[in-house]
This record gives structure tokens, C-alpha cells and sequence, in this order.
């Protein structure tokens, strides 16, 4: 996190520690700032003039928009950070003002009073532990779904809920121990047609209120997660299982005419040579939203700006489509940090169309945010256009 700690008062990288600040709940690292025009004390925290360290305030908000009551998510707090030296548990007039102040951020609000109705707050989020190769843990917001579904431009992926519903009962297990990793594939589809869009998501802004209260880098995706499947409005699942056979990509190849492998070729991390296509691949997605009427792929990758994984979500995209029966129209990936939101349709990676006979390919642009302008490449290109 300290790549990503900036001076407050002159937006500078340069500073050092100096030393700590005793709260009456927590102790916090100062920084000086080596700027020669500031030199000001600072610290890295997001959330400023609260008694309560960063960690419970989140917990606390969870708690509540999981459907739990002001008294019982004290309850909840109390116990929880009950060994934690000092920390005690917030008043219900205190966890009140911390669900009105951040509403604007936890949209989840607004769908809150229709989900308490549905379900009960231990049935509203299903929790599976999966232990594939390594240990996932699929979360899925089930009165989330449904209400997501009651929207007009929603309902025809009623699919991606069944799936979802199914998961815990059906997922074959076995071929996560015996198929391949789509984050191992490494083969280059072609970027011809493809945009990459940078924007600013609402995604950021929850990130960057999250990750200052992880102490271990190891624990960041588990702790976004929790938040996004609590509080977000269009989060419904988390590490969601997929996988896809040989005999599906050969069917999106000869039928949908998808560009996929090299004549049934792949290559995959630490071969010198690619070879023929893995009977499986499998993979889990950290996180798949609805909103507009499409479904979102998306992946947290620190340092996002620097990140390229086109390959791996769109592999994911492929995989969630035909194990729904949903269109590959129908999806959006992502990858993001708490500064930065990438996205493309997985359908411009893999379907390349062509003009008719006798007519020339129209061109193209995009237009950069300096104001320059670039023609998308209609030929082969080895990396997508960002704009």
C-alpha cells in the first residue's frame, strides 16, 4: 500500500515515517512528507476524525446491510473484536451515523428494506469453501440476485441465477484438480477490432476505502470481496467456479466462428512450444456484477495500470457463457485497483468480422483523453488500443 500513499497537502510520492499516533482504539503511522515546498506531517488514512479504526467501521456496515439491526450488529462487533486490545463496540446512534455518512458509497442501502423481507441475514449471503488445489471461498448474495432481476433490462439473465443457485450442489469438483488454469494459457488473441476503455468506476472508490484497513497484502481480495458482496448494489457473486472443455471451444470455433486457439494449439506458462488445447480449463472469477442489463466480469489486480490479463477474463467470459447459455454478447470484463478501471467486450477478442466481397473495410478511431486521435487496427495486433 505504500506505493499508492501520496502527501494529502501536495500530492507528492516522497516521504518518510515518523513515528506514531496513539487514538484511544488503534495506533496509527505518521509520514513526513520530503517535499522542500511542504515537509508536513500526514497520515495514510482514508477515513479521518473517527474513534473507531477503519476495520470497524467496514465490519459494522456489513453487518447492517446484511440484513442485521442496529442492537444486534453491536452484538456481532462486540464479540468479534472482543480479544482486540481497547476496541469496543460502537453504540447503535454511533453505527447509525456511519451507515447515513457512507450511503452514498454503500448503494446497497437503497435494496436493503426489500432484501429483509426475502431473506433472513444468515440465508441472505451463501458461503461454499472449496478446496480446489488451493481454498476458495464463493460467496453468493442471493436476495441480491433476485432483486437485480426485477429490473426490466436484467431479466433475461435469469440464467447466470440458476447457475449461481447451483453451484453449491453441482459443481463437479474433479475437474479443478485435474484441468488446466486459464491464468496459465498463454497465447495471444488477436487485438484487431479490440478496445480497451480506461474510466473511473464506482469500483475504485470502494477499493480505495477498503484497502487501507488490510494489513496484509495476502488478504486484500478476501477483504474486498466481503465489502463488495455486502454493500455494493450490483456485486452478487465472489471466486465463482467455471470451466470449459476442449469439445466447447471446438464448437465456438466451427459453429459461432470464434477465433480461440492456433488450429486447436495453445500455449501454456513454461512451455517452449505450444501444444494441443487442454482437455479442461478452469478458474474462478473474483467478482461478477449486474447492472445494464449485462453481466460484469471483473478482476482485482494491484497496480492495474501495469496489468494486461485481456487473455485470462476473456477465457473467464467464454467459460461463464456457455455454462449459462448466455450470449458472449451479453458480457463485460474488467480488471481494476483503487485508481484505475479497465474494460472490453470479450466478443471483440474473439469475433473478428469481415467486410463483404468487393468493399473496403471502414475505418475506425478512438479518441485519446490528451485529445489525440488513433485508427483501430483492422489487421493483426499483438495488443489491444487503450483509450
Amino acid at each position: 500500500m505504500s506505493a499508492r500513499i501520496r502527501c494529502p497537502y501536495c500530492g507528492s510520492p516522497e516521504f518518510v515515517k515518523r513515528g506514531i499516533r496513539r487514538k484511544k482504539h488503534e495506533a496509527v503511522q505518521l509520514y513526513l512528507c520530503r517535499a522542500e515546498a511542504c515537509g508536513r506531517t500526514f497520515t495514510s488514512e482514508r477515513v479521518k476524525g473517527k474513534r473507531y479504526p477503519l476495520r470497524v467501521i467496514i465490519e459494522g456496515m456489513s453487518y447492517y446491510n446484511l440484513g442485521c439491526t442496529l442492537e444486534e450488529t453491536c452484538r456481532l462487533l462486540k464479540k468479534k473484536f472482543a480479544d482486540d486490545a481497547g476496541v469496543l463496540a460502537p453504540t447503535p446512534e454511533t453505527l447509525a451515523a456511519w451507515v447515513e455518512q457512507y450511503k452514498p458509497l454503500c448503494r446497497y442501502e437503497r435494496m436493503r428494506p426489500y432484501a429483509v423481507k426475502l431473506l433472513r441475514p444468515a440465508e441472505t449471503v451463501e458461503v461454499v469453501t472449496m478446496a480446489h488445489r488451493q481454498l476458495y471461498r464463493f460467496r453468493y448474495h442471493r436476495a441480491k440476485m433476485f432483486l437485480s432481476l426485477e429490473e426490466f433490462g436484467n431479466r433475461r439473465l435469469e440464467r447466470l441465477k440458476q447457475y449461481l443457485d447451483a453451484v453449491s450442489s453441482e459443481t463437479p469438483h474433479q475437474y479443478f484438480d485435474e484441468g488446466a488454469r486459464m491464468s496459465e494459457v498463454r497465447s495471444r488473441f488477436d487485438a484487431a477490432d479490440m478496445i480497451v476503455k480506461g474510466k473511473h468506476n464506482f469500483a475504485n472508490d470502494l477499493a480505495a476505502f477498503v484497502l487501507p484497513a488490510v494489513e496484509r497484502n495476502l488478504d486484500r481480495h478476501e477483504a474486498l470481496q466481503r465489502f463488495m458482496i455486502a454493500n455494493d448494489s450490483v456485486t452478487v457473486a465472489t471466486e465463482v467456479p467455471v470451466y470449459i472443455r476442449r469439445e466447447d471451444v471446438e464448437h465456438l470455433e466451427n459453429e459461432l466462428k470464434f477465433k480461440i486457439t492456433d488450429d486447436g494449439r495453445v500455449s501454456m506458462k513454461g512451455d517452449k512450444q505450444p501444444r494441443q488445447l487442454p482437455q479442461l480449463l478452469t478458474g474462478h472469477i473474483d467478482l461478477v456484477q449486474v447492472r445494464n442489463g449485462m453481466v460484469h466480469i471483473l478482476d482485482y489486480k494491484p497496480g492495474a495500470s501495469k496489468e494486461r490479463p485481456v487473455e485470462q477474463l476473456t477465457w473467464y467470459a467464454l467459460a461463464l457463457s456457455r455454462l449459462t447459455g448466455l450470449r458472449l454478447f451479453e458480457f463485460k470484463c474488467a480488471w481494476f485497483d483503487d485508481q484505475d478501471y479497465y474494460e472490453f467486450y470479450p466478443l471483440h477478442v474473439v469475433k473478428k468480422l469481415r467486410p463483404a466481397s468487393g468493399k473496403k473495410p471502414r475505418r475506425r478511431y478512438v479518441h485519446f483523453r490528451d485529445g489525440t486521435t488513433a485508427e483501430v487496427p483492422r489487421e493483426h495486433a499483438a495488443k489491444p488500443v487503450i483509450v
